[in-house]
């Protein structure tokens, strides 16, 4: 997933372009989208350790904090890492990251000034309206946003912390399938007979088609992804079985 930073260019554009277009097109345009080098996770783990050691807990930092989590870092592993660097950094500096860090790995709610407002934040497409022409293929909620209509038609899907979609299979007797790109937040997906691979954002999953197969947020993260239907003869979509709770309860 290429990032794309225009707070710089919003903030300060009119006062310091130069700074502006620094941040924007350098910092975040050029050296976060070197993921080849150093994937968004450990970019994440760098720079809010940096903040950190600085004692720079304002918000800003809670927006690295907010896209470390949707980055793939869970709750135990901020922890950790917050620990170590205070022994480094400074353990007044660890107790102030440690406040805003319980702030945002708590418990989220699945509601519009809640999680998904947090969510909202660090996700570059709309999460949209309510999913409710497929809801009863889902368990818990989800939205949808149609983000092209022409040429290529596709559309970012969101999921609540917990929702997922059935089994489902994409039918087609040539070609078809699906392709997923994942945006913000922490997901699943599994073909049946396989093992469940988690989804972080810039992962690109491709669906077979003719292949059983589910995908959905993790039980603790608002997740999203663009969902790319692949043009087939014969296409169709058959909905199955619901994921089974101890099976998702145990990934």
């Amino acid at each position: 997933m290429a990032i794309k930073q225009t707070a710089g260019r919003e903030q300060l554009g009119d006062f310091a372009p130069e700074f502006a277009r620094l941040n924007d097109d350098v910092l975040f345009g050029e050296v976060w989208n070197r993921q080849d080098r150093l994937s968004l996770r450990d970019r994440s783990l760098v720079t809010v350790v940096s903040l950190m050691a600085q004692g720079l807990v304002d918000p800003s930092f809670e927006y690295h904090l907010i896209s470390a989590k949707n980055n793939g870092i869970t709750k135990s592993e901020i922890a950790e890492i917050l620990t170590h660097a205070a022994f480094y950094a400074g353990w007044p500096k660890a107790w102030a990251a440690f406040r805003m860090a319980a702030k945002v790995w708590a418990e989220e709610p699945a509601d519009e000034e809640g999680g998904r407002a947090a969510h909202e934040r660090t996700c570059i497409f709309p999460v949209g309206e309510p999913n409710a022409a497929y809801a009863q293929y889902f368990v818990g909620n989800s939205y949808l946003a149609p983000i092209s209509t022409e040429q290529v038609a596709f559309f970012n899907v969101t999921f609540e912390p917990g929702c997922r979609n059935n089994w489902h299979v994409h039918h087609a007797s040539e070609g078809g399938g699906q392709m997923l790109v994942c945006v913000a937040g922490r997901g699943w997906y599994q073909e049946w007979g396989k093992p469940a691979q988690k989804m972080l954002p810039g992962d690109v999953i491709h669906i077979p088609a003719n292949v059983k197969h589910w995908h959905g947020a993790a039980a603790d993260s608002w997740f999203s992804h663009l969902a790319f239907e692949i043009e087939g003869a014969d296409a169709s979509n058959e909905w199955l079985e619901p994921v089974g709770e101890a099976d998702y309860e145990n990934l």
